[in-house]
């Protein structure tokens, strides 16, 4: 994959644990070029590196609106963390924004020296439709091979295109209805037939033995509670050790910017892919 000359630039953001330094690239995507973000703890250590995929159901959600999830957990971690502008529908759909997670992710392992990373894989991270984006990195890594994601972490992540699931969470008070999804996922999978593809529906994927680790947040007020806790019990029954933690009182769109929710990611990625010289750095 080749890699594009653009500026980049540096600053300090004060909103993390500790200073990061902050860089623009951009990259060679699936269909067009994107935008990276990179956050890099001010620590003078080689550190792990993650993907963080925004939100906004496959049709918005911005490097921008990623900032507090993804700098709260460079420095937290501490991480590089690779805020990844994927591709949005409607005017580029499915498989898109998953082929452009992993362009990033290839960059990122291919650049690992010169971003001073350490080994042992990297973690990815995603909330609303950025989970989504997430699992179907972690299926076409484990299916390609060429790519080591050592862990997951999905916060309120879509993950069912039938909204099946969601039936049985009528009784819960959410802040996004599911004919919001609908919309999304009409927008994201024009073709239904797509809907039967395992990188666009994880829910009902069979073959989810041998995909990483993974840490399931989910919001109490959030209509797709169900079906990312399904999803967790069948990574476990699959063999795939995971983590589930609920937040009460939370609504789906809170929980890209609550700290509680952002801290226990962190604290899943430092116990998954740190190193052990920086696996003790304070939060």
């Amino acid at each position: 994959m080749s890699r594009l000359s653009g500026q980049s630039r540096t600053r300090k953001t004060t909103g993390a644990p500790c200073p990061l330094a902050v860089d623009d690239r951009t990259i060679a995507g699936h269909a067009q070029d994107i935008r990276l973000r990179l956050y890099r703890p001010l620590i003078g250590l080689t550190v792990p590196a993650l993907l963080y995929l925004h939100g906004g159901g496959f049709t918005s959600g911005s490097l921008e609106e990623a900032e507090t999830a993804a700098a709260t957990i460079a420095g937290a971690v501490p991480a590089l963390v690779v805020s990844v502008g994927y591709s949005l529908a409607p005017a580029h759909c499915f498989p898109t924004a998953a082929h452009d997670a992993h362009h990033a992710a290839l960059w990122t392992a291919a650049s690992a020296r010169d971003l001073n990373i350490a080994g042992g894989g990297l973690g990815v991270a995603g909330h609303d439709a950025g989970g989504h984006v997430a699992a179907s990195l972690t299926f076409l890594a484990r299916d390609l091979g060429d790519v080591d994601i050592r862990a997951q972490a999905l916060l309120g992540p879509m993950l069912d295109p039938s909204l099946t699931r969601a039936d049985g969470a009528r009784a819960v008070q959410s802040d996004v209805p599911a004919t919001a999804y609908a919309r999304c996922y009409r927008a994201y999978l024009p073709d239904s037939a797509q809907r039967l593809h395992p990188y666009a529906a994880p829910l009902d994927s069979r073959r989810l033995a041998g995909l990483p680790p993974a840490l399931i947040v989910t919001a109490q007020n959030d209509v797709l509670r169900i079906e990312a806790e399904q999803y967790a019990a069948g990574l476990i029954a699959a063999g795939v050790p995971t983590e589930v933690t609920r937040f009460p009182a939370i609504s789906h769109a809170a929980l890209p910017g609550h700290r509680p929710a952002l801290l226990a990611t962190a604290d899943f990625f430092r116990r998954r892919l740190s190193p052990a010289d920086v696996a003790g750095a304070p939060v």
